[in-house]
């Protein structure tokens, strides 16, 4: 599939115009959801500041569109990009070696990653584990977009892999699903909304410039969600479970380390 094309070829991109009056409502309602939550929505561990996160995202969710494409740029515009945090979970010499999955990673990966499969469990119809052979039978898509860091190692890439929403609908996944975490092999577990897994741009990711995705950025597979910040979108991973509900990860995840849950862009 060409750049800049998905499966919907119905999307509409262009701006919202809402009514006064649903504005003035959408306002008022954000007021609400500031001091109350829907039963199964990411906790705020009653911190102002996460209480603050979650109105974003219901914000967010509210008043923007939620098919409209990040900008993407030409190869010219492709710039080097640094790996940032795990570079390699099967080395045990790294901070961030799971000692769970570690040798795991370090095993399929001196098998070039042929016996790799991804998980897919939770709330589908088909659970299942798909190889590499497996996504790359699934639609395609090309983008080149800019990996926008909070820290500063913001850099344009073009990345190429499976909408995550084409993997979704394979394995049947169901209305009732609200959210899915991504479990990868350095133990750092994090997850986004039904909205952002469907959205065109999130793709999992196996070719990164013109070749295989590099152990560095994420080999075999990692997640691209183009609508957040960069480290929403995971690397290395093993396991995508699908949820009706929010599930907190607790120290694997990034809430309770005092990171965003919703960071988006």
């Amino acid at each position: 599939m060409s750049r800049g094309r998905d499966m919907d070829d119905n999307l509409s991109l262009g701006p919202v115009t809402l009514p006064r009056r649903a504005l003035i409502g959408g306002i008022a309602a954000m007021g609400g959801l500031m001091v109350s939550g829907c039963s199964g929505d990411p906790p705020t561990y009653g911190s102002l500041l996460r209480m603050g996160d979650n109105l974003t995202w219901r914000a967010q969710r509210l008043l923007l569109p939620r098919r409209g494409l990040v900008r993407e740029y030409e190869h010219a515009d492709i710039s080097s990009i640094l790996a940032i945090g795990t570079t390699d979970p099967g080395n045990a010499k790294e901070p961030a070696f799971d000692p769970d999955h570690g040798e795991d990673y370090a095993r399929l990966r001196a098998g070039g990653f042929a016996d790799w499969k991804l998980l897919v469990e939770g709330a589908v119809a088909r659970p299942g584990a798909y190889s590499l052979a497996d996504l790359k039978a699934l639609p395609q898509r090309t983008q080149i977009t800019k990996h926008t860091c909070e820290e500063g190692w913001s850099a344009i890439a073009e990345w190429t892999g499976t909408p995550l929403r084409a993997l979704l609908e394979h394995a049947g996944v169901k209305p009732s699903a609200r959210f899915l975490n991504f479990y990868p092999y350095d133990g750092v577990v994090d997850g986004i909304d039904m909205i952002d897994a469907l959205h065109p741009q999130t793709i999992l990711a196996y070719g990164m410039n013109g070749r295989d995705l590099p152990v560095a950025h994420g080999a075999p597979v990692r997640a691209r969600v183009e609508t957040q910040l960069g480290y929403k979108s995971m690397k290395y991973l093993r396991r995508i479970v699908v949820t009706e509900t929010f599930v907190d990860p607790g120290k694997a995840g990034m809430i309770q380390s005092g990171w965003s849950w919703y960071a988006g862009i």
